[in-house]
C-alpha cells in the first residue's frame, strides 16, 4: 500500500487528474478543498464563479466521488485575510505590484495545508502544479525543477517552498503537457474534463485591482502629481495604485510621446514617467530569500534570472549584499524589474532560490 497522500483538489482539471494519477500509483488518497474567502470577502454580490465559490467545491466533490475517495473541506479564510490579502494591500500602498499566489503558496496551501495533513496522519501533500521536485544526492537537498511543458511551468510562484514541504509533496503533473491532463480528464469521466483555467488573481475581479484596494479594502489612494525623470510637474494621476511599473495605457495625458510609468513614490505620491528606454536597468536588488539547491549564497555566483511570471529567464550574476539579501547584475539590462515582483534564480531547469524585488 502507498502513502498516505492529502491532494489540494480546487475544483479545476489539474488537481483532479493528480488525485486521479496518485491514486493509479496505489496511494491512499484522500481531496481537500481549500476555502480561502467568501464571494461577500472579496465585494461581489452576484453568484459570479471564483476560485473559491460553491460550483467549484462541488466540482471537486464530485471528481472524489468519481475517484471513490473522501473529500474534506478546510476554511482558511481568516488566515487568508491576514497572510494574503492585507500584504497584498500593503504593498501596493508602498508603491510595489505584488504576486499573491506566491504568498499563499508560502502560507496557506503548502505550509498550512501540511500541517493539516499530518495532524491527520497522512504523509504527504499534492498539487495540481505543473513543476517536478526530487532529492539531489550530490547537493544534499531537495531540488525543485521545471516542468517538461514549459508553458505551463509554475516553479515562479513555487521558489518559496522549503526543504520539508518539497520532501512532502508531489507534482504529478510535472512530466505532463495540458493536453495530455485534459485527455486524461475525459477518458476517465471526470466533469471538469473541460473546464477553463482560472485567470489573474483569484481574489480580484476581472482584474481591476485598484477597485478591490478602494472599494474593498477601503485603501485611501489621493491623487498626486505626473513627473518626469527631472521632477517636472506633468499632470495629476489618480492614486498611486492605479499604475504599475511598464504601464502606457490608460495614463491620460499628453507627454508629447508614447509615456511609460517607469518609477512610483509613495512618500511624496507622485508617479514617474518616460520613455520605454527609461525602464531598462542593469540590476535589481531581491531581499526575503528563499534557497531551494542552495543552502545560501557565498560569493558571486552566474545564474538565469526570471523577474516576472511571463518573462523567460536571462543570465545573470548573483552577489551577496547586506542584510542577506542579493544584488541581481543582468549580462544585459532588462525591462521594468518592478519592486514587489519576485526574482528566482535558475540553474538550467533547477531553481537556485528566489525572493522579492525591493526598491534600492
Amino acid at each position: 500500500m502507498g502513502d498516505k497522500v492529502l491532494v489540494g483538489m480546487s475544483g479545476g482539471v489539474d488537481s483532479s487528474v493528480a488525485a486521479l494519477l496518485l491514486q493509479r500509483a496505489g496511494h491512499q488518497v484522500c481531496g481537500v478543498t481549500l476555502k480561502l474567502y467568501s464571494n461577500e470577502d472579496i465585494g461581489i454580490c452576484d453568484n459570479t464563479r471564483t476560485c473559491c465559490s460553491l460550483q467549484d467545491v462541488e466540482d471537486a466533490r464530485r471528481v472524489a466521488c468519481r475517484l471513490g475517495i473522501d473529500h474534506l473541506v478546510f476554511n482558511f479564510g481568516d488566515r487568508f485575510k491576514e497572510a494574503v490579502i492585507r500584504p497584498f494591500a500593503q504593498s501596493y500602498l508602498r508603491g510595489e505590484t505584488p504576486n499573491p499566489c506566491i504568498e499563499c503558496n508560502r502560507t496557506i496551501k503548502f505550509g498550512k495545508m501540511l500541517e493539516r495533513a499530518r495532524l491527520l496522519g497522512m504523509d504527504h501533500i499534492a498539487t495540481g502544479h505543473y513543476a517536478r521536485s526530487e532529492y539531489d544526492p550530490a547537493r544534499g537537498r531537495w531540488v525543485l525543477k521545471k516542468a517538461a511543458d514549459q508553458a505551463k511551468d509554475q516553479t515562479y510562484v513555487l521558489y518559496v517552498l522549503t526543504q520539508d514541504e518539497l520532501a512532502h509533496t508531489y507534482f504529478p503533473l510535472g512530466g505532463m503537457t495540458k493536453p495530455q491532463v485534459r485527455a486524461l480528464a475525459e477518458e476517465n469521466g471526470l466533469c471538469n474534463a473541460r473546464k477553463p483555467d482560472s485567470q489573474d488573481i483569484c481574489f480580484v475581479r476581472d482584474g481591476d485591482y485598484a477597485g478591490f484596494l478602494t472599494g474593498v479594502m477601503g485603501l485611501a489612494s489621493p491623487e498626486g502629481d505626473f513627473v518626469d525623470r527631472q521632477g517636472k510637474v506633468l499632470g495629476r494621476h489618480r492614486g498611486i495604485i492605479h499604475y504599475t511599473i511598464g504601464q502606457r495605457r490608460g495614463l491620460n495625458i499628453s507627454f508629447g510621446k508614447r509615456a511609460f510609468v517607469v518609477a512610483k513614490d509613495p512618500v511624496r505620491n507622485t508617479v514617474t514617467l518616460g520613455e520605454d528606454a527609461d525602464l531598462y536597468a542593469p540590476g535589481c536588488l531581491v531581499r526575503d530569500l528563499n534557497w531551494v539547491a542552495l543552502p545560501g549564497l557565498e560569493g558571486p555566483a552566474p545564474a538565469l534570472v526570471k523577474t516576472r511570471y511571463t518573462q523567460k529567464e536571462v543570465p545573470a550574476t548573483l552577489f551577496p549584499a547586506e542584510n542577506g539579501r542579493v544584488r541581481v547584475q543582468f549580462d544585459a539590462p532588462q525591462r521594468a524589474p518592478a519592486p514587489g515582483q519576485a526574482a528566482v534564480f535558475y540553474d538550467g531547469d533547477t531553481v537556485l532560490g528566489g525572493g522579492t524585488i525591493t526598491a534600492e
